[in-house]
């Protein structure tokens, strides 16, 4: 399962957001979790099961106006509700954490709403991992009139991944409409049309009568007017002038009442593609969707395209059908009710069925879902990992009301470098708290800088300085049973007196021992000189006052050099864990990760947070809950997984390197 976000703004009709809406619901029919997020006026959208819809501050036109922006009572919009976009959309951003962005039109159109479009490309590159940034358009383009605007266009797809065009390039490819220059064309990915509307079978009897549409928006009034009176002229016909729920209600009152006896004046139905099934023939603009309608319905059409504003778009996509023998097109501007009664009547026109690539909803899902797993196979990370062994582990301990807690435990942290970066960023997109291991002997002053803007973020004491003092060839260790037990006790002391002076208040109290090695003796001592808590990869035995948390699952392949573990391997661990009591803690180490280890931990983390959302156990806990008083209860001894699935059984230390 990946996650997908899709900002989409309709401004004048409804196509867009009811095109982005089909591929939202195609990719949560495909098990994926999807963030719809509307910028444009309240829609009621159908069968949006699964799909998470975010509704921004809602911004309209008026006629072609697009530059003009107003709020939904007609005023110019202000800096504070644009503003209130930008932070909405960045808020659906960092609570949907996906893997996929995809902006319908943008940067291709919408120009006057870049602002908060290009804060949400910033939000992506600066993601970690960074998910794929996808742009989504229609078969047509309207191209500027200026060509900075087409330069400008071309500069901002530098940051995109690829383009989803939604057309048949059999039937109309993109650079009938836009220049395709050489950088472009290797983005783009034909997906064909988007329809995710029923198929209507052809006819059992013979077409009857004429419908008329105008699509969603109130441009389409001055047709159903001209339809109204072209009604009146041809008597012996039968004529269903269906209006847009965007016509004002005078408006549509009037059309009702000039309506003569063989016209019916009603407003959009539901049911319009299989009214259109039964019809002998359609008048209608040509928008995406309405023609998408009349190809799938097989309905002879007169086509009147949108042009005001000099809007190209429907008039190429017009004379194409035009072209092919499948429509008449009667100009915009040569509207009246004349012309068209005459067009109603000259010869009949063939049905519209025409073999166009229909199935771009299904396409785009396994176009996006191949481009992700083109992804994580160039970072070392599999396409898809099995939580099965993880996810069943955790049903059994729901069904035996056994509490699980999940924690995230990091260790080596000396300083502030781009990896520490990554590892909040990573935090902060998956909504998991961390606990910093730090080294109080080689804590640098950049560190307590850096950790004084992150607020959710426990520290916890990693020995002294993390140096070995284990004898040559045997196994590193800082406070192993090498050294007499007082010097430990004096160095133990030390590091918590050092790291609380270097890192301030919010350090917990809690020892975390370079490579997860102690001496048997030295637990017994933490409480008398301070510590409240220990966390290693096992288990030792309960000691009066002393909290335990360890952290056993660890994705570093330590033996192999580093690099990312068997996955497997690694989701087995954490099973063990959970079978073992818990807390069940992930160990990173972000100064040492590959990106397919972060890509990895990325994914662990996700599938984790979605778990603890939907059902308890487990939960997720910050360090210093964990290791507040009363403690939870302490992880039982079992079997340790190493990513050497031929390894001996583990004794009480760990492979991990710090």
């Amino acid at each position: 399962m990946s996650r997908i976000l899709i900002a989409v703004t309709h401004l004048l009709g409804a196509g867009h957001l009811t095109r982005a809406a089909a591929l939202a619901r195609a990719f949560a029919g495909a098990g994926h979790a999807v963030t719809l997020v509307s910028g444009g006026m309240p829609v009621a959208l159908p069968r949006l099961d699964g799909v998470r819809l975010v509704q921004l501050p809602p911004l309209r036109i008026v006629g072609t106006a697009f530059t003009t922006l107003l709020d939904p009572d007609g005023a110019p919009v202000t800096a504070e509700r644009l503003a209130a976009r930008r932070d909405g959309l960045a808020a659906a951003f960092a609570e949907a954490a996906p893997d996929a962005v995809i902006t319908e039109l943008y940067p291709f159109g919408r120009r006057v709403l870049a602002p908060e479009f290009e804060a949400l490309v910033e939000a992506v590159r600066a993601a970690v991992p960074r998910p794929l940034l996808l742009a989504s358009i229609r078969d047509i383009l309207a191209t500027p009139s200026r060509p900075e605007r087409i330069a400008a266009t071309h500069a901002r797809l530098t940051a995109y991944d690829a383009v989803l065009v939604h057309g048949d390039p059999a039937f109309l490819p993109l650079d009938a409409s836009w220049p395709v220059a050489p950088d472009l064309a290797p983005r783009l990915r034909y997906t064909g049309y988007v329809d995710d509307g029923e198929v209507v079978p052809a006819p059992g009897g013979s077409r009857s009568g004429i419908v008329v549409s105008g699509g969603s928006s109130a441009a389409g009034l001055p047709l159903q007017e001209a339809a109204v009176a072209a009604a009146a002229l041809t008597p012996g016909l039968t004529w269903r002038i269906l209006v847009g729920r965007a016509v004002p209600e005078p408006a549509f009152a009037a059309l009702r009442d000039a309506a003569p006896a063989n016209a019916v004046v009603e407003r959009a139905r539901p049911d319009f593609r299989a009214l259109l099934a039964g019809a002998a023939l359609s008048i209608s603009q040509a928008g995406y969707n309405t023609v998408l309608d009349l190809l799938r319905s097989g309905c002879p059409a007169v086509l009147v395209p949108f042009e005001a504003g000099h809007e190209t778009e429907q008039r190429l996509r017009a004379d194409t059908l035009a072209a092919r023998g499948l429509a008449r097109v009667l100009p915009e501007g040569a509207l009246t009710a004349e012309c068209l009664a005459a067009a109603v009547q000259a010869a009949p026109l063939p049905g519209m069925r025409h073999a166009v690539a229909c199935d771009g909803a299904r396409r785009s899902v396994t176009t996006v879902a191949a481009m992700l797993d083109g992804v994580r196979s160039h970072l070392g990370c599999p396409p898809s990992i099995d939580f099965t062994l993880l996810t069943d582990a955790l049903s059994r301990a729901a069904d035996e009301g056994r509490p699980i807690a999940l924690w995230w435990r990091d260790d080596d942290a000396v300083a502030h470098t781009p990896a520490l970066d990554r590892l909040f960023a990573l935090a902060s997109r998956t909504g998991w708290p961390v606990a910093l291991a730090a080294v109080p002997a080689r804590a640098e002053p950049s560190l307590a800088a850096r950790l004084a803007d992150e607020a959710g973020v426990d520290l916890l004491v990693h020995g002294l300085a993390h140096t070995d003092h284990a004898p040559p060839g045997t196994k590193k260790a800082e406070f192993g049973s090498h050294r007499p037990l007082a010097v430990l006790r004096a160095e133990a002391a030390e590091a918590l007196a050092l790291a609380r002076a270097c890192l301030g208040p919010r350090l917990l109290p809690v020892l975390v021992p370079p490579w997860n090695r102690l001496a048997p003796d030295l637990p017994g001592i933490l409480p008398v000189i301070g510590y409240r808590g220990l966390s290693a990869a096992a288990p030792v035995a309960p000691v009066p006052g002393l909290v335990q948390a360890h952290a056993a699952v660890d994705p570093v392949a330590w033996r192999s050099g580093g690099g990312l573990a068997d996955p497997d391997g690694v989701i087995a661990r954490a099973a063990a864990a959970v079978a073992g009591g818990g807390p069940v803690g992930l160990l990173t180490h972000h100064l040492v990760q590959d990106d397919a280890t972060w890509a990895f931990c990325a994914r662990f983390l996700d599938h984790l947070a979605d778990r603890a959302a939907k059902s308890r156990p487990p939960t997720i806990s910050r360090a210093a809950a964990l290791f507040a008083n009363p403690p939870l209860p302490v992880s039982q001894p079992g079997p340790i997984f190493r990513d050497d699935p031929g390894a001996p059984p583990p004794r009480e230390d760990s492979t991990a390197s710090g």
